[in-house]
C-alpha cells in the first residue's frame, strides 16, 4: 500500500468516526469465508457497518479526531481488528453474542459509546443490556404517564369543578 493509499484509508476511517457515537472493536480472526460473509449478512441486517482495518491506520485515523477521545482503546489494537459501528448502543453487542452461539469469534476487544469505554470481552453482556435511546424514552413516557392518569381521572371524578378537585386532593392527603 503506497503513502498515497495510506493517507486516503486513514481520512475515510477518521471522517467514520467523527460521525459515529457507537464504536465496537473485535477481533474477527479464524472466521472462514462462509462465517466472514454471514457475519457481513447479519450486519447488514442489524443496520451496523463493519469494516476490517489495519491497526496502525486506525490509529491514526483515531489521533485525527479532534472532539472525540479513543487514547483508552490504543491498547486494544493488536491482531486482526474489524470495526463495528451503529446506531443502537447494544446493537453490535447482541450481533456477537447471536453470532456466538454459531462460533467461538468474534470477539469483542473494546467498545467506545458516548465518551465512555469499555474494554475486553467480559463486557459483552453489560453491553448488550444498555438500552437504546428509544427504549429509555419509552420508559420515561411510561413513568410520567400514571401520575398524569391519576391527576386526570381525579378531575373527572371530582365533576370537573374546582370544588371537587379541591375535596378530591384533601381526600388523597
Amino acid at each position: 500500500m503506497t503513502k498515497q493509499e495510506k493517507t486516503q484509508v486513514i481520512e475515510e476511517i477518521q471522517t467514520l468516526l467523527n460521525e459515529v457515537n457507537v464504536l465496537y472493536i473485535a477481533d474477527t480472526d479464524g472466521l472462514n469465508a462462509q462465517q466472514t460473509s454471514d457475519l457481513r449478512r447479519a450486519c447488514f441486517k442489524g443496520e451496523i457497518s463493519m469494516k476490517v482495518v489495519k491497526n496502525t491506520l486506525l490509529k491514526k485515523a483515531m489521533d485525527n479526531v479532534e472532539d472525540k477521545d479513543f487514547s483508552e482503546l490504543y491498547n486494544t489494537l493488536k491482531g486482526n481488528t474489524t470495526i463495528l459501528i451503529s446506531e443502537k448502543a447494544n446493537a453490535p453487542a447482541k450481533l456477537i453474542q447471536t453470532f456466538r452461539k454459531k462460533t467461538a469469534k468474534p470477539v469483542l476487544k473494546s467498545a467506545w459509546i458516548d465518551s465512555a469505554t469499555y474494554i475486553g470481552d467480559e463486557q459483552l453482556d453489560n453491553l448488550a443490556n444498555l438500552k437504546s435511546k428509544e427504549e429509555l424514552v419509552g420508559e420515561i413516557i411510561g413513568l410520567l404517564q400514571s401520575p398524569i392518569k391519576n391527576v386526570i381521572s381525579s378531575l373527572k371524578s371530582g365533576g370537573n369543578t374546582i370544588a371537587g378537585l379541591v375535596k378530591t386532593l384533601s381526600e388523597r392527603e
